[in-house]
């Protein structure tokens, strides 16, 4: 695909901003169909509120209703991994040589 798909200074583009509107809005209508988006917008928000506060309800229901069985627990202490770690110095980890690579260049 050609670079001059993308450029906004020609064809359709330009030639659609260059027009007026074809008629002009009432400022009463302007208004109205600005507060109907604003209380539409403050419908979904206080929707997706109770939605959410009722996604977190029955989740914290479902756990405290769920009891919690020996087997869980018991799958749960199978998967630790018991070991002795030592802390070693920065200073005494020695770097791999890089493949390819002299004394002269790792320097």
């Amino acid at each position: 695909m050609s670079a001059l798909h993308f450029r906004f200074d020609r064809h359709a583009f330009f030639r659609a901003t260059q027009w007026p509107p074809r008629h002009r809005r009432h400022p009463l209508l302007r208004l109205l169909m600005g507060l109907m988006g604003l209380a539409l917008l403050a419908v979904l928000v206080v929707a997706s509120v109770f939605v959410g506060a009722a996604m977190l309800a029955i989740g914290l229901v479902a756990r405290l209703v769920r009891p919690r069985s020996g087997a869980a627990a018991g799958a749960r202490r199978g998967r630790v991994v018991e070991g002795q770690y030592t802390v070693v110095d920065a200073a005494a980890i020695e770097v791999a040589p890089v493949a390819g690579a002299t004394a002269d260049s790792a320097r």
